[in-house]
């Protein structure tokens, strides 16, 4: 990797932001490159400065840190654009997988777009992928919602909107609404519908549920939930009527 600086549409040189994927769980998923740009770099922004210390320090990273977080990105993008701007290269990490994916790094990136300020990825963990690819559901196509609305009308809303899409979507959700956004799946879609709810993805207490929303409400029952999640539904199209997402044609 290079972390030279680059003219901008001013001619004036400027730094690069580099959007590090990190782990979701297991520390061990993360590439040399992103590694060895997180050392070189001149500063890292990150969304929890907690969990990124206890990142820095397994791998032995002793870049100057700075938090940005949802409530600090209005107050620290234009200080860090000024640093881009006169030079510096800046690494920004997530709480957990890639960057600016239902993420407040999306502002950062998008105004050093606009400055025309070279942003580059730095490719890794995405726990919606993860989730997706053990989920056993078709994977040609597929919708992201992101974080879910936390109060009931406006899920159900969303639900109903994605009644009749063929593709299959993906969530978030807190784990304290988790049984709550299960009911509201199964008014709207029925209880037959096919999904995945992935509980700790990488981590030590993985947990993979599928089944029908019936089955899957069946499963979690009334044991206590917790963790980071996410959910995977079935579009409203038979499996088979995609070549790769049928198994029987293969």
């Amino acid at each position: 990797m290079h972390t030279g600086t680059k003219q901008n549409a001013s001619g004036r040189n400027t730094g690069t932001l580099y959007l590090v994927a990190t782990p979701i769980g297991n520390l061990e998923d993360i590439t040399l490159r992103a590694v060895r740009t997180l050392k070189e770099v001149d500063l890292i922004a990150a969304e929890d400065t907690r969990r990124a210390r206890t990142l820095l320090v397994h791998y032995g990273i002793s870049t100057p840190l700075t938090s940005y977080f949802a409530h600090s990105s209005i107050r620290k993008t234009g200080a860090l654009l000024a640093q881009l701007e006169e030079g510096k290269n800046i690494a920004l990490i997530s709480e957990a997988g890639t960057p600016s994916i239902s993420d407040p790094g999306y502002i950062l990136t998008r105004l050093a777009i606009d400055r025309r300020i070279p942003v580059l990825p730095i490719p890794g963990p995405a726990a919606l992928i993860a989730a997706l690819s053990v989920s056993g559901l078709p994977t040609r196509s597929f919708i992201f919602e992101g974080f879910l609305p936390r109060k009931a009308g406006r899920r159900k809303n969303l639900f109903l909107a994605l009644r009749e899409q063929q593709r299959t979507f993906i969530f978030y959700e807190s784990p304290r609404r988790l049984r709550a956004t299960l009911e509201d799946l199964r008014a709207v879609l029925g209880e037959n519908r096919r999904m995945v709810v992935a509980r700790e993805m990488t981590k030590l207490y993985e947990e993979v549920i599928r089944g029908t929303i019936a089955e899957v409400m069946a499963t979690l029952g009334d044991k206590t939930i917790k963790g980071e999640v996410t959910i995977v539904v079935s579009g409203d199209t038979p499996e088979e009527s995609g070549f790769i997402d049928s198994p029987d044609r293969i």
